[in-house]
């Protein structure tokens, strides 16, 4: 596919604007202005398969790259509430359109859409903070964030449209695609089929309790009418997920870590893998068995800790019940990752940092028996399944080439793609990804 030249204008204007640095680091923000561009350009080449379906990822040589590119805009409104808008720019591709695969490769690219550059409106919405103690704490001007001080203690609700996964399975070492690892399951728990659009925003509202050792956070979001939609459902008497999170911050040894404990039940008009099979056992289609009320929950664990002063290491588990059809995030039913981080101090480069996790991932019963079937969804189906557990192994290295621009290196190896042994592969997976932020 001939990528869109449009994708290097942002970067060049976020490059030229990188060297802009702020005076006072200690200022009480009115208003704040960040930005950053993404561009992640992804390789393979071909594999052996036994057959490929409607939704197999492509067996033959392939190169797609991807674009971001995000305003931060922040102001203060009165004492303790605030208003963001973030309008952005995305095109480009996931290898195969980021079909094939449960956990696809390139967490910057949306799972269907026009590869061309888009503007949008990404998030804009509205946060007000309730101090629970007089002491004060400063946080430093940030993506989303005004620099002053803040209650060490507080309540917050927000209100409008956001990433959900901008508040809740934070990590440390595994959660930002345009930084540290890109594949879709080490960026968030791949069992959590988080509420989004096609994009991966949604309207919501977040209620959050934050001490330095204890936090709390409940939202309520919209989910899309169809799966991986890009259009709302605005009944939420009918539609509506749920997602509640517990997060622990403790020293062990000395050493900072932390352990999240996610709970999540999504309600909307979904389908049935079982009914699905039910009515045509030998060409389910999944969209015909759409009700009112169908319910998918799950649960997830997520830990982070300081090992050295240059050291980390991460892990997740999540599980989901498998039974309704995925909706918003990605086809994965259970998964288990881990990983270390390392920073270049040791080499004397403090701002590089290199990686390695490993991911393994799995479909419930009634999941894979659909797929064997000739099921299709939305990012699934090869016409039949040999099934075996998605592995996919991770290996990167990000240069700080400024204080703003850093480029990163990235190999992956995807064993079993799409949970099917008649296509294991391997598949290998190289990648170059620049970042510039300011």
């Amino acid at each position: 596919m001939k990528q869109p030249k449009l994708f290097i204008l942002p970067l060049l204007l976020s490059a030229t604007t990188a060297i802009a640095q702020q005076a006072d680091t200690l200022k009480e923000e009115l208003f704040s202005f960040h930005a950053q561009t993404t561009v992640i350009s992804q390789n393979k080449p071909k594999f052996s398969v036994k057959y490929s379906g409607d939704n197999s990822l492509l067996p033959t040589k392939e190169s797609q790259t991807s674009l971001t590119s995000t305003f931060f805009l922040g102001a203060k409104l009165w004492k303790g509430a605030s208003l963001f808008f973030n309008p952005e720019i995305a095109g480009g591709s996931g290898l195969t359109g980021a079909l094939g695969v449960g956990d696809a490769t390139n967490g910057e690219t949306f799972r269907v859409g026009d590869p061309a550059p888009k503007l949008y409106v990404a998030r804009f919405f509205y946060r007000q903070l309730f101090a629970l103690s007089d002491k004060m704490v400063y946080q430093q001007s940030d993506q989303n964030q005004l620099g002053g001080k803040a209650p060490e203690k507080y309540l917050s609700m927000t209100l409008g449209k956001i990433g959900i996964a901008d508040y809740f399975d934070d990590n440390k070492y595994s959660h930002d695609p345009r930084t540290q690892f890109m594949a879709w399951s080490l960026m968030d728990n791949g069992a959590w089929d988080y509420p989004a659009n096609t994009r991966g925003y949604t309207p919501s509202m977040v209620l959050e309790y934050v001490t330095p050792t204890n936090e709390l956070r409940y939202a309520a979001s919209l989910l899309p009418k169809d799966p991986n939609g890009s259009d709302m459902n605005w009944n939420i008497a009918k539609s509506i997920s749920q997602s509640i999170e517990y997060t622990h911050r403790y020293n062990l040894i000395n050493r900072p870590g932390a352990v999240r404990v996610l709970g999540f039940v999504s309600k909307t008009h979904a389908g049935s893998y079982r009914e699905s099979l039910v009515q045509n056992p030998t060409n389910p289609d999944i969209d015909q068995t759409h009700k009112d009320g169908r319910i998918k929950y799950g649960f997830t664990l997520n830990a982070e800790q300081e090992l050295t002063d240059f050291i980390g290491c991460f892990a997740r588990a999540g599980w989901n019940d498998g039974k309704t059809e995925t909706w918003a995030f990605t086809e994965i039913d259970n998964t288990l990752s881990a990983g270390f981080s390392f920073d270049g101090i040791k080499w004397s480069r403090p701002d590089d940092n290199f990686g390695i996790a490993y991911v393994n991932s799995g479909l419930s019963k009634p999941h894979q028996d659909y797929l064997k079937a000739g099921g299709k969804g939305f990012m699934l189906g090869d016409g039949y399944l040999n099934y075996g557990r998605e592995q996919l192994t991770e290996l990167y290295y990000s240069a700080a080439l400024s204080k703003n621009i850093f480029l990163t290196g990235t190999y992956q190896l995807l064993l079993n793609p799409g949970y099917n042994k008649d296509r294991q592969g391997p598949v290998n997976i190289f990648s170059f990804r620049i970042h510039v932020e300011i």
